[in-house]
């Protein structure tokens, strides 16, 4: 059984590079729940004033912690898998919003014993396994604003959302070499990467990959 993570900011690429994975290793992607989510709309454009009414930001990580766990515990259940994005990097999110007074200190406790209690219940799954390996998707500001663009989606596209985009970027890093420790981590420089309009740049990660993999087993051994 493999489980492999693929993190990063919005707009990154994460669903190329998890399907390019899933297709090289014939396993299957696990996505995040996007475009069926009903609530990332209105997190997105909603005005501080309805964010504080309406209490989006902590409606929203509940729903993603509450899709994530039930993903993760169906890819376990599995062979190979591919997480487009895991529940591990949930509560940087969860983070970030309560710095910026979106998610009052409250919901912040009881959203962590939420998530510390989801946690115990994975760890006891008798097919739980820990990840194989993170696959982190770096890079700098211009090239993520510039991928959010091309992706399209509209509620993504306000100028009133990038300094939100600059904070989440500017501590990812952080959280990837700091706080995350559920395995080791293959940095994959998304600045000189297209895995989806160049053949060699997707060749080079699938290499990369493998041979992280490789290289983790035998230092497990």
């Amino acid at each position: 059984m493999l489980v492999i993570c693929v993190g990063g900011m919005i707009g990154i690429g994460k669903t190329s590079v998890a399907e390019l994975l899933a297709k090289e290793l014939g396993s299957e992607v696990f996505y995040e729940s996007v475009d069926d989510n009903p609530i990332l709309p209105l997190f997105y454009s909603a005005s501080p004033e309805e964010i504080q009414a309406k209490r989006y930001p902590f409606l929203l990580q509940l729903y993603f912690l509450q899709t994530r766990f039930a993903a993760i515990k169906e890819a376990y259940k599995q062979g190979d898998n591919v997480l487009d994005r895991s529940i591990y990097e949930d509560w940087y999110f969860a983070k970030v919003n309560h710095e910026l007074g979106r998610i009052s200190s409250l919901e912040m406790r009881v959203y962590e014993g939420l998530l510390d209690e989801m946690m115990r219940e994975i760890d006891g799954l008798p097919y739980r396994k820990a990840p194989d390996l993170m696959v982190y998707l770096k890079a700098d500001f211009e090239t993520v604003l510039h991928r959010i663009g091309l992706r399209g989606r509209d509620f993504e596209q306000d100028e009133s959302l990038v300094e939100y985009y600059r904070t989440l970027w500017s501590g990812y890093d952080d959280w990837v070499h700091k706080h995350y420790s559920a395995s080791e981590v293959l940095v994959i420089d998304m600045n000189r990467t297209d895995v989806v309009n160049n053949p060699d740049d997707a060749a080079r990660v699938a290499r990369e990959v493998k041979d992280a993999l490789a290289a983790a087993a035998g230092r497990r051994v």
